[in-house]
């Protein structure tokens, strides 16, 4: 597996008005904040998006972006297995924000109040936290909950994938909006 090519934040800064930018978040990540210019097309819709980006990429260089630089990763390598070049953004839109750069957000979005990684941390949290109460004060086959969230970490560390932010971005809270992921492929073609 290669390693997909990296942006830091201020080259990416500099070069923003000659790059494509496609943010790989959920609706609602995009919506609570994203790179001026960005294109929301969640990764799990990237393949579909396949013909467009390629068509986007003879004109711009791309840029892939998500909150930390992971999902973009994984976007960068299907994208690179299917003859797209594309970058990563170092740190992702997390990365960029702690410098004090600042995002865009759709008109009318409502802040997110809390990203996908916080969720993910408070959930794991709780989950350990009830399967360890319940293993003292009711049964303890309750503490096997407690190891399989310690589990998914170990794999989710491993794999570089998450399951459990898979999950949370369907709640509806999470997606606020559907992608329109037509009009984000119509301006592709345009790029």
């Amino acid at each position: 597996m290669t390693t997909p090519a990296t942006l830091g934040i201020e080259e990416a800064r500099t070069r923003l008005h000659e790059l494509t930018v496609i943010d790989v978040r959920t609706p609602g990540e995009f919506a609570g904040g994203h790179l001026p210019g960005a294109l929301n097309i969640p990764l799990d819709r990237i393949r579909r998006a396949l013909p467009d980006i390629r068509h986007a990429a003879e004109r711009r260089d791309v840029l892939i972006v998500c909150a930390s630089g992971a999902r973009s990763g994984n976007a960068c390598r299907i994208l690179a297995e299917n003859g797209v070049a594309a970058a990563t953004l170092s740190g992702g839109t997390a990365a960029w924000a702690a410098v004090g750069h600042g995002l865009s957000r759709p008109e009318g979005a409502a802040r997110a109040s809390w990203g996908m990684e916080r969720q993910v941390r408070f959930t794991a949290g709780t989950v350990v936290l009830l399967g360890l109460l319940l293993g003292l004060l009711v049964h303890p086959a309750f503490q096997f909950l407690s190891a399989a969230i310690a589990g998914g970490l170990v794999f989710s560390a491993l794999t570089d994938t998450c399951g459990m932010a898979a999950v949370l971005a369907r709640l509806p809270h999470n997606r606020p909006r559907a992608a329109d992921l037509g009009a984000t492929l119509e301006v592709l073609r345009g790029r």
